[in-house]
């Protein structure tokens, strides 16, 4: 178990290595001057150099490199020169958003999908497992945004029952914040679930076909049991797997959701930082969203030994 863990711990930190050399080189590849690039063609000399010394660019490259990432290991991810604040406290502001939305999408996602999953791969064959696998199809064929527009205009415009985009913020409460979040962890989910549900079947039909599951069923177990206690947790590492890519995608990948509904969320950050090219704050922030998806992973990975005894004792 210690062996699998350390294995674990250094491919993540390897990963966070080659992505820091990654994203740092984003300003290197940039066409131009990336000072001249963030204050536009029309801004003075005088601009540019004092934007250039703020920023380190008179530096070597390898000297920045190492800063930046000693920066980032402090706490320190410079300051934003759109909102001439540090870009600490940009993130701050915004992951109170984009992480509970998260969570909740994510949560949604599961207690859709698995029972869902699991009705199908029972009913294999049948009518039920025909339309639950057939809507799931279009669930993974739709985009989300177009279920984001599709439940703002019957939950928000028709029925007027939750607003359509905005968030009050934490301190309003917390029933009108999560209000604000129903919709977009809907919208989020739903394409989540589908792919979710297909996984889940697949897995449950694998392990449904083997020895043990007949045996169990031969000695008259019941039917709950042998789906739920014996066959979904050796089922549990694809699906585990799925839930730990979504739920990285959930936390990176919400930038026109919450564009749609018009959330301060980190996904919304970046799409501001990137049109105003404020390249401090995207690289900064990217960064610190593979360090997320990274530690998601770590977690999955340990979850693993928990579903899998054999990975408890290193075989």
């Amino acid at each position: 178990m210690t062996a699998y863990l350390l294995k674990r711990l250094l491919i993540g930190i390897a990963t966070l290595a080659v992505a820091s050399i990654v994203v740092f080189s984003m300003l290197e590849i940039v066409p131009g001057d990336p000072a001249r690039l963030m204050l536009g063609m029309n801004a003075t000399p005088d601009a540019v150099q004092a934007l250039r010394d703020q920023m380190g660019l008179d530096q070597p490259v390898i000297v920045r490199y190492f800063e930046w990432i000693g920066g980032l290991l402090t706490l320190d991810f410079g300051k934003s020169y759109t909102y001439s604040v540090p870009v600490l406290d940009l993130v701050t502001e915004r992951v109170v958003v984009s992480l509970p939305l998260a969570l909740i999408a994510l949560a949604l996602s599961t207690l859709i999908a698995i029972p869902v999953g699991i009705f199908s791969a029972e009913r294999r064959g049948r009518a039920a497992d025909t339309i639950s696998m057939g809507a799931a199809q279009i669930g993974v064929a739709v985009p989300n945004f177009w279920f984001a527009l599709l439940l703002i205009y019957i939950f928000a415009v028709w029925l007027r029952l939750v607003p359509a985009g905005g968030f009050p913020g934490w301190s309003a409460g917390i029933w009108p914040a999560l209000k604000a979040l129903i919709l977009p962890a809907i919208a989020l989910a739903l394409p989540q679930a589908a792919i979710l549900a297909r996984v889940t079947r697949s897995a449950m039909l694998e392990v449904l076909g083997e020895d043990y599951i007949r045996t169990a069923r031969a000695k008259g177990m019941p039917r709950r049991t042998v789906l739920w206690r014996h066959a979904l947790r050796n089922a549990m590492i694809p699906v585990l797997t799925i839930l730990g890519l979504q739920f990285a995608f959930l936390l990176a990948g919400t930038i026109i959701i919450e564009n749609v509904f018009y959330l301060p969320g980190l996904g919304r950050l970046i799409f501001q930082a990137i049109t105003q090219r404020d390249l401090i704050v995207v690289e900064s922030v990217v960064m610190l969203l593979v360090a997320m998806v990274v530690v998601v992973n770590l977690l999955v990975d340990l979850s693993y030994a928990i579903v899998d005894p054999r990975l408890r004792t290193n075989r």
